[in-house]
């Protein structure tokens, strides 16, 4: 069987899915990377697998344009012999069934979050839930990474609940991800540290807003930003506004990574007060690594904790109330943060361990491939 792996950057694919691909090799499928090129291409072809470059932007919003997508997605899934689509992200999985019902080739999407079309309704909101409606009725099975996400799309019809299910977002590499010793306090105030790309729905505005606030009565309080500046997207963050807060010296900004771990290494918290989401896989690592986390009481956020005792909720879209969290965080004995640390851990190897996920994708994908064998 030939499985095509969608997404719409090459990023995504190399940095949330390289492990599931490499997992479906190893079980004997032929599996193709498919998404727009960008700078992870070669490391997804040094892995092992081929690559179909697909223009798939990530805001337009101009149906001759985004038509393309879809006809570029179907001369791939033709030309390749496709015969099972892997799809992530709102337009890869959409423009992915589009293609794959005029071919009629079985697909398998992953809500990994509702995307901007659910967070700030328009029109587009609209017309998204109508080409839910259409393509995710006749999906094998539709995977969602939290129960919210779930239950819209079945309240809205936009999926039959029998072919709906929760996996535990795209999970932890836990032995990547290994528990690591707070650094030392000595006279250094806490670090927090915000990883996420630099867009107003991920609550980096929130985040700049409760900095003010803490600094105020703690100082030394230090507060960096991780990720990518000047995104495709309607919510990014420009770099003049990352360059104004900055040199506010409110907040550091570290630029972007390819491995976040020694920045989570040498943080005492990892914020992130996202509008919604899956399930953010940088609050799941940060766990992993023995580090208390601080995130919203949202859709897919809420998922990655356990309040008061692996991290603390905040309000979403509220800085004072993400503020107030912060100042509980620092008002915790050493002794306290370390046992918050490690009950996140075991927390994250109890029900966010990768091999969770990449085990039922092994088992649905083998389930398609049975049924499509049969006479």
């Amino acid at each position: 069987m030939r499985i095509a792996v969608v997404s719409n950057t090459a990023w995504y694919l190399c940095n949330f899915r390289l492990n599931l691909m490499r997992a479906l090799q190893s079980a004997g499928y032929t599996v193709v990377a498919v998404a727009p090129m960008d700078n992870y291409v070669s490391q997804i072809q040094a892995a092992g697998f081929e690559f179909e470059h697909v223009a798939i932007s990530g805001g337009g919003t101009n149906p001759l344009i985004e038509m393309q997508s879809v006809i570029g997605l179907w001369r791939v899934l033709r030309r390749q012999r496709i015969d099972l689509v892997l799809s992530y992200t709102p337009k890869g999985n959409l423009y992915s069934a589009l293609a794959c019902m005029g071919l009629g080739i079985a697909f398998l999407p992953n809500v990994s979050g509702l995307g901007r079309a659910f967070v700030r309704k328009s029109v587009i909101t609209s017309v998204a839930q109508a080409l839910y409606k259409l393509t995710f009725s006749r999906a094998k099975r539709v995977f969602f990474q939290n129960n919210d996400d779930l239950r819209i799309f079945v309240d809205r019809k936009l999926v039959l609940p029998e072919r709906a299910e929760r996996i535990p977002g795209s999970g932890v590499d836990l032995s990547r991800f290994e528990s690591v010793s707070l650094p030392s306090i000595g006279d250094r105030g806490p670090v927090f540290v915000l990883v996420a790309r630099m867009m107003w729905d991920k609550g980096v505005g929130e985040y700049i807003e409760a900095a003010r606030t803490v600094k105020m009565a703690y100082p030394n309080s230090r507060f960096q930003l991780l990720g990518f500046v000047d995104v495709a997207n309607p919510s990014a963050i420009s770099g003049e506004k990352i360059q104004e807060w900055v040199d506010e010296g409110v907040v550091e900004y570290l630029g972007p990574t390819d491995d976040v771990r020694p920045w989570l290494a040498q943080s005492d918290c990892v914020v992130l007060p996202s509008y919604r989401e899956g399930v953010p896989r940088t609050l799941l690592e940060a766990a992993a690594m023995a580090r208390p986390v601080i995130t919203t009481d949202a859709p897919g956020c809420r998922d990655t904790l356990i309040d008061r005792k692996t991290g603390f909720l905040c309000r979403p879209a509220d800085a004072p109330s993400l503020a107030d969290s912060i100042q509980l965080f620092i008002k915790l004995t050493v002794d306290e943060r370390i046992a918050m640390g490690l009950s996140g851990r075991a927390f994250v190897e109890k029900y966010f361990d990768e091999k969770l996920v990449l085990q039922r994708y092994l088992e649905v994908v083998g389930d398609v491939c049975a049924v499509s064998r049969r006479p």
